[in-house]
């Protein structure tokens, strides 16, 4: 099975952007050359687009097994192929909980049954992510996990986390950490500040992320190990980070596109899919956010992408889910808010959404002769409005809906496989 797409924008990440045909046999890439010309081989024509390393998304909720109702492994990868990702490391806060090598076990053969993209599986740090009991890091390693994170569910024993650590250094096993103090954020709904003052909601200060943030730095150059901040959204974070790095702790950070865009004047109208945890923060943040992206200090943009069911998120805003489904969306929002405004380049975009994260996991990417054609072709320029009822994922919780962006994904080619084509069904296309 031989594939070329020609005409494209080609750019591999590590450095280079030249328009070029590049050839794809039996999922490998055999040449990366000007006007590729070979019989018995599908064409795809990606004049005037850009040939991008597939997306790797760091945080991912696939929910399966236990919440099939909010999503699941096929659902959300589908999800996923239609946002251009080619590989997502998921989440452990499934029920039971990803926290033996059985179920690590079970979540890779569904995934390699109905998958449409890689699925690397996250282990639980604590066996139920209850905070007590360290779960067998080295049976998860020896299953497949890429690394240990109890998710939503901090470690609030400083003791605990240090021993977490300290095992996880012993294994070399990357500890992916949600930093909030629950005895600050208490019952919080959004960020905390004068918008949450105005419409009565309670607020989460920033202070519960930076004040867990900061211990686990400490933590993090007394053990050694290598640790990476999920979804930080405060300025003080990101200068905590900074300094972290400058100091020699092996530490890698991510950020999420609604944080990267929406402030949270968005929830003036109690419109339950801004509602996310971390909480849309202020344009200081943003702007924080953005200089931390672009000096180095945060490494990844990752979706967490939360789906939820219409009944989590039709309630009180109090009372709602948190969390917003992010896959589909996150290539066109980082691109219409942040590539479009001249903020970022699209190389950048392809650093912080392809190989850094590839990068802290372990795994590779880029499009470079003899690689695994994992490969994404996007058009930057096309604009669309968001239609979350035209999502593959079960969850439709997003605060993008009706919203017109910029940048739309065209095909999702996985070991050289069209596992997405817009407009197009992908089994009608010959490969």
């Amino acid at each position: 099975m031989r594939m070329i797409i020609k005409n494209g924008t080609v750019i591999d990440g590590f450095g280079s952007e030249v328009k070029a045909d590049i050839l794809i046999n039996y999922g490998i890439i055999k040449a990366i050359d000007k006007n590729i010309e070979i019989s018995d081989a599908v064409v795809i024509d990606a004049a005037g687009k850009y040939v991008l390393p597939g997306f790797v998304d760091m945080h991912t909720h696939l929910r399966q097994p236990g919440f099939e109702e909010k999503e699941t492994i096929k659902t959300g990868t589908e999800a996923a192929a239609a946002g251009g990702y080619t590989t997502v490391a998921c989440m452990p806060n499934t029920n039971p909980t990803i926290d033996n090598e059985i179920v690590v076990e079970y979540v890779k053969s569904i995934a390699q049954r109905e998958g449409v993209v890689k699925v690397l599986p996250i282990g639980a740090m604590t066996k139920g992510m209850k905070g007590e009991e360290i779960t067998e890091m080295a049976k998860l390693k020896k299953a497949g996990a890429v690394a240990l994170s109890d998710d939503g569910f901090p470690i609030m024993s400083a003791g605990l986390m240090k021993r977490i650590m300290t095992y996880g250094k012993m294994y070399d096993l990357l500890m992916i950490t949600h930093c909030e103090d629950k005895t600050l954020s208490g019952e919080g709904v959004m960020n905390s500040g004068v918008i949450s003052t105005m419409i009565g909601l309670k607020g989460i200060p920033r202070e519960a992320e930076e004040v867990m943030l900061a211990r686990n730095i400490i933590l993090a150059k007394s053990t050694g190990v290598r640790i990476h901040i999920a979804h930080i959204s405060t300025k003080g974070s990101v200068e905590l980070i900074r300094e972290a790095k400058e100091k020699g702790v092996k530490i890698t950070a991510e950020v999420t596109p609604h944080n990267l865009t929406l402030t949270d004047e968005a929830v003036y109208n109690y419109d339950t899919n801004t509602k996310a945890y971390p909480p849309l923060r202020t344009r200081e943040d943003i702007e924080a956010l953005i200089e931390g992206l672009k000096d180095g200090t945060i490494d990844a943009i990752a979706t967490d992408h939360a789906p939820h069911t219409k009944d989590d998120k039709k309630v009180p805003y109090d009372m709602a889910a948190f969390g917003i489904s992010g896959l589909e969306t996150a290539f066109s929002v980082i691109n219409t808010f942040l590539v479009q405004t001249g903020k970022i380049t699209i190389k950048e975009l392809v650093n912080y959404m392809s190989i850094n994260p590839a990068n802290i996991l372990g795994i590779s990417s880029g499009i470079k002769v003899g690689k695994t054609a994992d490969i994404v072709i996007v058009d930057p320029y096309e604009e669309y409005v968001v239609d979350k009822d035209k999502f593959k994922s079960k969850g439709k919780n997003t605060p993008f809906h009706g919203m017109k962006l910029k940048g739309v994904v065209e095909y999702t080619i996985v070991e050289g496989q069209i596992k997405y084509a817009r407009d197009r069904k992908i089994e009608k296309i010959e490969v």
